[in-house]
This record gives structure tokens, sequence and C-alpha cells, in this order.
């Protein structure tokens, strides 16, 4: 068997073993409660406003390329105007940016719920 190809199975396998394991979790936690003579409408919150899914990833989406492009920006400003290796400073600088986009777009995807 080629050594490249346990690396996708792998991945695969882990992805589902995650997944298993939330819903047999979420399912005995249930279960104990249902059990315990709680009523199954916890589990069903209706007066809460909820946002669209896809609201929050676009929001998210916008942010996170918004820093990619002032990461770049930043890095072409460095390498241009310093004696910076760019080799360093083009993935430290995006990375950085993105991660601050990426919080910047949570903080604002908080918000659509007021």
């Amino acid at each position: 068997m080629d050594d490249k190809i346990l690396i996708p199975i792998s991945f695969f396998l882990m992805i589902f073993g995650i997944v298993y394991l939330i819903y047999s979790t979420r399912n005995r936690e249930r279960l104990a409660l249902i059990e315990k003579g709680v009523d199954a409408s916890i589990f069903f919150n209706t007066n809460q406003k909820n946002v669209p899914a896809w609201k929050v990833f676009v929001i998210n989406t916008a942010f996170l390329l918004i820093g990619i492009g002032v990461g770049l920006f930043i890095a072409l400003f460095l390498t241009t105007y310093t004696k910076m290796n760019p080799d360093v400073v083009y993935p430290a600088t995006i990375i950085t940016m993105s991660g601050i986009g990426l919080l910047v777009g949570f903080n604002k995807a908080k918000d659509l719920d007021k």
C-alpha cells in the first residue's frame, strides 16, 4: 500500500471519529436527562432569536479575506522598505492579519444577535 493514501484515509477516519463522539455523547446526555424526568423542551430553545448561518459565514469570510489582503499589503511594505527576509515576513503577516480578521468577524457576528 502506498504511503500517500494513508494520509487521506486517516484524515477522514479522524473526522468520522470526532463526529461520532460528539453525537454519541450528546445522545447519552439527553437520555440521562430524560431518565431523570427533565422535560425534552430544554433541547429546543424557541425563545432565542437565531441569526442565519449563512450571514455569520459571509461576515467571517469577508473579514478573513480582508485580513489576508491587509497582511499582503503590510508584508509588501515591510519587505520593500526594510531588509527583512521575505520568506518569513509574508507568512507571518498574512497569518497574523488573518487571525485578527477572524477575531473581528467573530465579534461582529456576535453583535448580529443583538
